[in-house]
């Protein structure tokens, strides 16, 4: 009886609020509908073996602004180009308020690069923070909800509170490299337990140049972390 009721209501519940698509938001019974499944590609080799960003041949190690960039991570990598659909999808997920579609982020997440986590002896995840004042504007960490779900896939404890963003910078995207460089100087604090010889994971919804992301390892290793990583949902073409 138990078991009726509960499918009755999970019937209920999928004609009130039906599965969309992440991408475009139409209604699907597929996790992601037939167009935006022939149409949104995951990044393959070859990739910068330093930010992931794809390359052109198998020879180039780097790309262009990992061979001009020095970075403070070690190695990251992310599910898909900042592009398209995908530019759309986190849009709606930041400033629409569809948290749901972290649920599909992690686990795609942690499908593609949980061996990843593994060989890089994680411990410990870490959002990328928000601002309090951008955080109360828009609700939610949108990165603070992908560490909690890959927390929770990947067996690893994730920590939302003591990796502090100490000034409240002015948004990346309105800005050029060198002035995001100055924007993010000691833009992190960490104001945890002293980090000694952990690897790190930390996680974003999107890599443009790394400048967020190396202000924020810079400030782990001072912490004392051994080496920081990061993964993202997409990735930019770079500057």
């Amino acid at each position: 009886m138990k078991k009726m009721l509960k499918k009755a209501g999970e019937k209920i519940l999928d004609l009130l609020y039906p599965h969309t698509c992440p991408f475009c938001g139409e209604v699907t019974e597929r996790r992601i509908c037939r167009p935006c499944a022939r149409e949104v590609w995951y990044i393959r080799e070859p990739r910068c073996k330093k930010c992931g960003k794809p390359v052109r041949s198998e020879s180039s190690e780097y790309c262009f602004d990992c061979l001009h960039t020095r970075h403070f991570y070690e190695r990251g990598l992310s599910l898909w180009k900042h592009e398209k659909q995908v530019r759309t999808s986190i849009y709606r997920f930041k400033y629409q308020n569809r948290r749901i579609y972290s649920q599909f982020y992690t686990e795609e997440l942690a499908k593609k690069f949980g061996k990843y986590v593994v060989v890089w002896r994680i411990s410990l995840i870490i959002p990328i923070p928000l601002s309090r004042k951008r955080k109360k504007q828009r609700g939610f960490n949108q990165a603070d909800l992908l560490a909690e779900g890959l927390s929770q896939l990947l067996g690893i404890t994730a920590d939302t509170v003591h990796l502090q963003r100490t000034v409240d910078t002015i948004p990346q995207k309105e800005l050029g490299n060198r002035e995001r460089r100055e924007n993010l100087k000691n833009a992190f604090w960490w104001t945890g337990k002293e980090l000694s010889g952990r690897n790190v994971l930390l996680v974003d919804d999107i890599y443009t140049t790394g400048n967020t992301i190396d202000s924020a390892a810079r400030s782990l290793k001072k912490a004392g972390a051994e080496k920081v990583y990061f993964l993202t949902i997409s990735i930019g073409q770079g500057y």
